[in-house]
C-alpha cells in the first residue's frame, strides 16, 4: 500500500526531496511488514527491490567460502538495505531477515524511475544521498580491514583472562624468579635467626605449605593462558593458510597469463616467418 510521503522526511536517502517529490514518491512505493524472523529476501533471488526500514531492527547476512554466515549489517530505523542489488539489477548477493516486527519501505526501479520522469531533479538529491551511503560504508569496510584480529580479540578478554595473562606473563619473567628468590632467602634467614621463636623453624613445614598454595593455583591460570594462546596461533595459521591458497590462486592466473602471452608470441613469430618466405 502506498505510504504518508512525511516518512520520507526522516529517511536520509530521501531527507533532500521536496514536498512534492516526497509526495510522488510516496504515491509509487509500497509499505510492508515483516514478522520478527521473517526473511525478506535471500541470497540468489531477483535483486529488483530495496529496502528502507521505519520501525524494527533487520540483518542483513552473507555466507562466505566456509559456508559460515557473516553479518554484514544490522539496518534501523531510516537505513536502507538492498540498494546495490536493485540499482545493479543483479541478484541479491546477500540474505535480510527481520530481528523483530519490522515495517519497511519497498522500494523497486520502477518507482524510481516515475519519480524521475516527473521530477528530474530529485535525481540529483538522491544521488547525493547514495553517494554519502556508499562512501561510509567504503569507510567501514576500509576500517575493518584494516584491523588486526589480534587487537580484536584482546579488545573482547574478559577480566579472568586478563588476570591470567598477567599471571603468566609475571610467572615466566626474571623479576618474578628474583623476587621470589629473595623472599624464600629472607623467609628461611630470618626463622633461622630467631632459632626456637621462629613460627616456622627448619624444615619451614609452613613454607612448604604456601608453596604447594601457590604452585597449585598458578598452574592453572598459566594453563589457561597458554590455551588461550594456542587459539591465537591456531587464528594466525588459519589467516597464513587464507593468504598463501589466495596467493597461489594468483600466481597460477599470472602463470596462465603469460602461458597465453608465449602463445600469442609464438604465432606472432609464426606469422612473421611466412611473411619473410612469402617474398
Amino acid at each position: 500500500m502506498p505510504c504518508d510521503p512525511a516518512i520520507f522526511e526522516d529517511i536520509p536517502l530521501f531527507s533532500l526531496l521536496d514536498a512534492d517529490e516526497r509526495a510522488v514518491l510516496g504515491e509509487q512505493v509500497e509499505l510492508r511488514r515483516f514478522a520478527a524472523r521473517q526473511r525478506i529476501y535471500r541470497a540468489g533471488d531477483p535483486g529488483a527491490k530495496a529496502y528502507v526500514v521505519t520501525s524494527g531492527r533487520v540483518e542483513v547476512v552473507v555466507i562466505d567460502e566456509d559456508n559460515q554466515e557473516v553479518v554484514l549489517d544490522r539496518p534501523t530505523t531510516g537505513e536502507m538495505f538492498g540498494l546495490a542489488s536493485m540499482l545493479s539489477a543483479s541478484e541479491h548477493a546477500t540474505t535480510a531477515t527481520a530481528l523483530e516486527d519490522t515495517t519497511a519501505i519497498e522500494v523497486d526501479r520502477h518507482d524510481l524511475s516515475n519519480l524521475l520522469q516527473r521530477k528530474p531533479l530529485a535525481g540529483l538529491d538522491m544521488l547525493t544521498m547514495i553517494g554519502r551511503h556508499f562512501r561510509s560504508a567504503q569507510d567501514l569496510v576500509r576500517a575493518r580491514s584494516a584491523r588486526n584480529p589480534n587487537e580484536i580479540i584482546d579488545e573482547q578478554l574478559t577480566f579472568g583472562q586478563r588476570v591470567a595473562d598477567s599471571v603468566a606473563r609475571f610467572g615466566g619473567s626474571w623479576a618474578f624468579i628474583i623476587t621470589f628468590g629473595v623472599i624464600l632467602t629472607v623467609y628461611t634467614v630470618v626463622n633461622i635467626t630467631l632459632g626456637g621463636r621462629a613460627w616456622d623453624p627448619y624444615p619451614f613445614i609452613l613454607l612448604n605449605l604456601f608453596l604447594s598454595m601457590l604452585a597449585a593455583i598458578q598452574a592453572p591460570i598459566i594453563m589457561m593462558s597458554q590455551n588461550r594462546q594456542d587459539k591465537k596461533d591456531r587464528l594466525r595459521s588459519e589467516m597464513d593458510y587464507d593468504v598463501n591458497r589466495r596467493a597461489e590462486s594468483e600466481i597460477q592466473g599470472l602463470a596462465n597469463k603469460l602461458h597465453l602471452l608465449v602463445d600469442k608470441i609464438d604465432d606472432l613469430e609464426d606469422l612473421v616467418r611466412k611473411a619473410r618466405e612469402a617474398r
